[in-house]
């Protein structure tokens, strides 16, 4: 579909053509698609932009990251598709392992995620062969790796489902989330929920990794001012201001 750039919609429309073409490559699945659009309605009502609280957020993921033992990004299809070049940055950066965990998980599927991944630029991608399971979990997002996700401290889970990171939390491991949905079951669990588009996520995550190294102090402060339930509230009071702004 040829989009002009000078759409106001451009960058939205452009991103949902991709994740059709991302499903036709068996990367996103078809309800991979509802998923996005319910994140994509919470975009709208935060201005698609990154607010104050989603911000502080990803300061407090990257120093959470960076006071990581063992950091892992699990990676499924949609964040795949939508910024698997921000995920890999972060990785290299932090360093954080890579693992991909997908919901509807077939082998050729798997294959596809992975290799998408490769082909940007990843370089050990976990998950081909999983050696674990999460406790809790009865599907096949339980499958996972010792190496990765099983043995993890901090695990980032961007555009996650709710009840793996429940579980992940039972396991006693700090969770940073990105979803838009600040209501979602992901949000309220989460260590560190991240309210942001993921694109806008990664790129704030990369850029306070590189001002947090090596400052052990501002790292440490990062994570003790952080709550997840203010973080919230305040991502619940910038949804209404703009909705005010709206009707003025």
């Amino acid at each position: 579909m040829d989009i002009p750039k000078s759409h106001p919609r451009y960058k939205s429309l452009m991103t949902r053509e991709l994740l059709v073409e991302m499903v036709g490559k068996g990367i996103v699945t078809p309800t991979g698609l509802i998923s996005h659009g319910r994140g994509e309605a919470y975009d709208y009502l935060m201005g698609e932009r990154t607010i104050a609280p989603a911000e502080r957020a990803e300061c407090a993921a990257a120093a959470m990251l960076l006071s990581a033992e063992n950091p892992v990004i699990c990676i499924n299809g949609n964040a795949a598709a939508l910024d698997a070049e921000g995920l890999i940055r972060i990785a290299e950066a932090v360093p954080a392992k890579i693992e991909v965990n997908l919901f509807h998980r077939t082998p050729d599927r798997m294959e596809a995620v992975i290799s998408h991944l490769e082909s940007k630029g990843a370089g050990s991608v976990l998950g081909r062969v999983p050696d674990e399971r999460i406790p809790g979990l009865e599907h096949d997002r339980a499958l996972c790796t010792r190496e990765g996700i099983w043995s993890s401290d901090v695990i980032l889970v961007p555009i996650e489902d709710g009840d793996r990171a429940e579980a992940l939390i039972a396991m006693g491991k700090k969770v940073i989330s990105i979803d838009l949905n600040l209501l979602s079951r992901t949000s309220r669990v989460a260590t560190v929920p991240i309210c942001d588009e993921i694109t806008r996520a990664t790129a704030n995550i990369l850029r306070f990794t590189d001002e947090l190294r090596g400052n052990r102090d501002a790292i440490i402060k990062a994570m003790d001012d952080f709550s997840n339930l203010e973080c919230r509230k305040e991502t619940l009071d910038a949804i209404c201001d703009s909705l005010r702004a709206e009707f003025e």
